[in-house]
């Protein structure tokens, strides 16, 4: 069924790309299978992540960038991280209600995904959606994260260029956030610049920034002032962004950094695979109240070669034993022979 959606995604359907990310929010079928046909035709868009911390106006700002991408002629895919629901851990929408004007657009995808607990203030399926976004033809990937602070760093990883959004009233807040965010910021924008304290926050990032940089750094991070919700400073935003994306291809630093990311992303990918199969190697084990989870983990490790390939020939449902045995390490139940 995948290999069909796919093709049809492939070939502009809209309704198949939803359907897909679907099966990856939820972790159903053989996602590396059907990712690693995904990244075959990866490698154009410009990534865009947005970040900050919540009021800072990242969604109108979103908003906005949608607008100004879609006059250059750019077809744009959004991904809004919202929070999770208590109750069905979907996302809320919240940030998909506010970029309405841009529903009945062929030009624009909007997908909400709730982050579902995740750190970093992105959701566990990210990377992948923004893989079929990619892959679908989006020139243009705008990915807004729930927050920002020292565990939701995470964007710098999955994307081109990294936005982080301030307000007059995050001064405070920069003494605590400056030695990740300082680091990871492509462009920073001081948004509702026509509050108190606005241009104070604008020429403090930029001695902050100019005192912590190094001779390899080629590029000059720019400080941007923005009114999101009155559309000012936008246009000059928008131009930021794309020479960034022109700078980073054309000094090969977009190359290098995709370089950089393969083996965490190959991790990532291992990390959850070999999860999963643990789970399944669990089920096969017989406990009782002796048993000591220590020696449990190192009889895993011991079989790791059987647990690799454990998901394509898990054992059938086996014979009780008897729970007499006071033995603390468990029995790993034994599949019929046919």
């Amino acid at each position: 069924m995948s290999d069909i959606l796919l093709k049809k995604m492939f070939s502009g359907d809209r309704l198949a790309l939803s359907r897909l990310i679907s099966m990856v929010e939820n972790r159903s079928g053989d996602l590396v299978a059907l990712m690693a046909q995904v990244q075959e035709r990866c490698g154009q868009a410009h990534r865009i992540g947005i970040t900050g911390p919540p009021g800072a106006g990242k969604s109108t700002l979103v908003d906005r960038l949608i607008a100004q991408f879609r006059q250059a002629g750019k077809r744009v895919g959004v991904i809004a991280i919202d929070p999770s629901s208590p109750f069905t851990g979907g996302a809320v929408l919240g940030d998909r209600i506010r970029m309405q004007d841009h529903a009945s657009d062929e030009g624009v995808f909007i997908r909400s995904l709730g982050s579902r607990g995740s750190h970093g203030g992105l959701s566990r399926a990210t990377r992948e959606v923004s893989k079929l976004f990619d892959a679908f033809g989006f020139e243009v990937i705008l990915i807004e994260t729930v927050g920002v602070g020292q565990t939701e760093l995470d964007i710098m990883e999955l994307v081109d260029t990294t936005l982080v959004i301030l307000t007059p009233e995050s001064g405070d807040t920069i003494q605590t956030m400056k030695a990740g965010i300082l680091e990871i910021a492509d462009i920073f924008v001081v948004n509702k610049a026509d509050r108190d304290g606005a241009d104070r926050m604008q020429a403090e990032l930029t001695v902050m920034l100019e005192i912590g940089r190094t001779h390899e750094q080629a590029w000059t991070v720019p400080v941007l002032a923005t009114q999101a919700f009155h559309n000012i400073g936008v246009r000059e935003l928008g131009e930021a962004l794309t020479a960034h994306f022109a700078f980073i291809r054309k000094q090969g630093v977009n190359q290098a950094k995709r370089g950089l990311l393969f083996r965490s992303e190959v991790a990532e990918i291992l990390s959850d695979e070999i999860k999963s199969q643990v789970h399944q190697w669990l089920e096969t084990v017989q406990f009782d109240r002796n048993h000591n989870p220590y020696l449990v983990a190192q009889q895993a490790l011991k079989e790791a070669p059987w647990l690799l390939q454990h998901a394509s020939s898990r054992p059938s449902t086996p014979r009780r034993k008897s729970p007499s045995r006071s033995s603390s390490a468990p029995t790993r139940k034994k599949s019929r022979k046919r």
